[in-house]
């Protein structure tokens, strides 16, 4: 418990877990950045940027789609 505790008080801003997990999408992180993350995200916000990312990726295929079918 104390050390799930630590872990949600690391200091990288929202900004910075969002940015990684949006590289992280895209399987093109470096394992020094993967440890270096592992070590300065905060758990909560990386669960936060996430959900956040798969549905600005799922709104973004929706609006994709809806596009493409429109036309025809």
């Amino acid at each position: 418990m104390n050390d799930l505790k630590r872990a949600t008080q690391r200091k990288a801003s929202f900004g910075a877990t969002m940015k990684a997990v949006f590289w992280s999408f895209f399987g093109v992180r470096k394992k020094s950045d993967y440890e270096q993350d592992a070590a300065r995200l905060n758990p909560v916000y990386v669960l936060i940027a996430g959900v956040l990312g798969a549905a600005i990726f799922i709104a973004v295929l929706i609006t994709i789609v809806k596009l493409v079918v429109a036309q025809h």
